[in-house]
């Protein structure tokens, strides 16, 4: 493990797109077994903070550790081991349209693990389907389902490879508030039943609260405060108070009805 104990460390991590930069010395740690939601305004790179944990994007300096490893550097083969213990559940769950949803389930266990039988694939794919509660549904395809079904279907093919870390980009982000009650009792479930680590990224105030261990703002290219979900709604600090302030009901933000 990294230091304090961290399954996960970014360490002074810069990042930049051209003239933007995102990331000047941005550090952050995450515990084992722990929900982290890491909060901030669109553009403050809360997406690139997950795909460099990947090997998706890669910093400009710094550095990242997993498991007590530098993998900053490592070249896209060793990403593949990383890759099969961290899973990410994209955004707009990125499904194959022209794959059933039992071949798009079984994509990553056929890569990860290509010696696996057709009968333990059918096996951990029915298996994953039931933990989102989704059982059945392997023949059907991307384009019969709901928003909040490939949300789900996303997760299946995420947990799939029985990873050690989920990242979670806007779980809830376009679904209606029951599917987003589903999701988020889903984070929780992961936790409890597999003993995953998660870092969500998200806008959705409500959902941050209800999943959260602890929760990082991203700010002026850093993370400027972590905390329990009370520490963040009573921090003092400028950024955090502006962030959660903005977010609250208009009525409530002026002290009407209170």
């Amino acid at each position: 493990m990294s230091e304090g104990g961290d399954i996960i460390r970014f360490r002074e991590l810069k990042k930049a797109f051209g003239p933007k930069v995102v990331f000047d010395g941005l550090n952050l740690g995450v515990r084992p077994r722990e929900t982290l939601t890491v909060i901030g305004g669109s553009g403050t790179g809360k997406s690139v903070l997950l795909k460099s944990l990947i090997g998706l994007l890669h910093p400009d300096a710094g550095g990242i550790d997993f498991k007590g490893q530098e993998i900053t550097y490592y070249s896209e083969r060793q990403f593949l081991d990383v890759r099969r213990q961290v899973a990410y559940v994209f955004q707009g769950s990125a499904l194959f349209d022209s794959l059933t949803v039992g071949e798009n389930i079984a994509y990553p266990l056929r890569e990860h693990f290509p010696k696996m039988d057709r009968r333990e694939l059918a096996e951990r794919v029915a298996r994953t389907l039931k933990m989102v509660n989704l059982p059945g549904i392997e023949g059907m395809y991307p384009a019969d389902l709901s928003g909040g079904m490939k949300k789900r279907v996303g997760l299946a093919r995420a947990i799939t490879t029985e990873p050690e870390v989920i990242l979670w980009d806007e779980p809830t982000t376009g679904l209606d508030p029951i599917s987003t009650r589903i999701i988020e009792d889903l984070i929780l479930r992961m936790k409890a039943e597999l003993g995953c680590t998660s870092i969500v990224v998200t806008h959705d105030m409500p959902s941050a609260y209800y999943v959260s261990d602890r929760m990082a703002l991203i700010a002026n290219r850093k993370i400027v405060q972590v905390g329990t979900v009370d520490e963040m709604q009573h921090s003092r600090n400028s950024d955090v108070r502006a962030f959660l302030d903005a977010r609250l009901p208009r009525a409530e933000s002026r002290g009407v009805g209170a």
